[in-house]
């Protein structure tokens, strides 16, 4: 994977207040998108990577910067959250906190 893609990656984390790097065809993707959808009101940006031809290598720089190979890959104001299991477990409390601290809420 190139410095390029890994930039391109760290932009669009810092450029979104919610950054989703996600599959169409993927369930937990499917999940977290829909409690994001249902929460974020400003600012949410979902990457298919397998609607695009860089996908496999933006999931591979999301990899390196994170130690997340899987899919959903989520970011909150840059901040590294995980995947649909770790957005769940933060419970719809501590999401609608990081959301307003964010300015996505």
């Amino acid at each position: 994977m190139s410095k390029q893609s890994v930039e391109k990656v760290q932009k669009l984390i810092s450029s979104h207040k919610v950054f989703v790097a996600s599959k169409t065809y993927c369930p937990y993707c499917a999940a977290a998108k829909k409690t994001l959808q249902s929460e974020v009101k400003n600012d949410l940006f979902i990457l298919e990577l397998n609607t695009i031809d860089d996908g496999a290598e933006i999931q591979d720089a999301l990899a390196q910067i994170t130690g997340q190979s899987t899919v959903p890959n989520i970011f909150i104001a840059g901040e590294h959250i995980g995947g649909n299991s770790d957005l769940q477990a933060l419970g719809k409390a501590r999401l609608e906190e990081k959301l307003i601290k964010a300015g996505a809420a």
